[in-house]
């Protein structure tokens, strides 16, 4: 279970996202990424060496608000962050004793989503199961003889 949650939480996150409309959601998950970045800020355990972290973070967050690229490239570093966190750190919630591996595992996902643009999950959904019944009754009288 400590690998499909936290890919459930990641496609979660990004079905919550599509319900941002554009520019707002590529805005909106730069500022994500930035905060995500000072995560460990105030108990990580790598002492002062988490604050290269957290400007290294705050660029690739500004440089997120008009690239989507840069979001996913952010995601992906607070990966590895999470995993040295993991490994020889202390963990993102300090309750919860893997939460920083969970949080390696649910970033890629998201990045994924990141790298691909963004794009809403709500409309592919909608794209995939067919025509809506307004289209198809549209249809319907459009072949219908007058």
């Amino acid at each position: 279970m400590i690998l499909v949650s936290p890919v459930i939480v990641g496609i979660i996150y990004c079905l919550l996202m599509s319900l941002i409309k554009e520019p707002h959601r590529r805005r909106f998950n730069a500022i994500m990424v930035g905060g995500a970045g000072a995560a460990y800020l105030s108990g990580g355990g790598f002492g002062p060496w988490e604050l290269p972290f957290v400007a290294l973070m705050a660029y690739v967050a500004y440089r997120g608000l008009e690239s989507w690229t840069f979001i996913g490239i952010g995601w992906l570093l607070h990966t590895a962050w999470d995993m040295a966190h993991h490994l020889k750190g202390n963990p993102i919630l300090p309750f919860h004793h893997d939460s920083s591996l969970a949080c390696a595992i649910c970033d890629p996902v998201i990045a994924l989503w990141c790298f691909r643009g963004g794009p809403s999950m709500i409309a592919a959904v909608r794209r995939r199961s067919g025509p809506s019944r307004t289209a198809d009754h549209a249809h319907d009288h459009a072949s219908a003889p007058s």
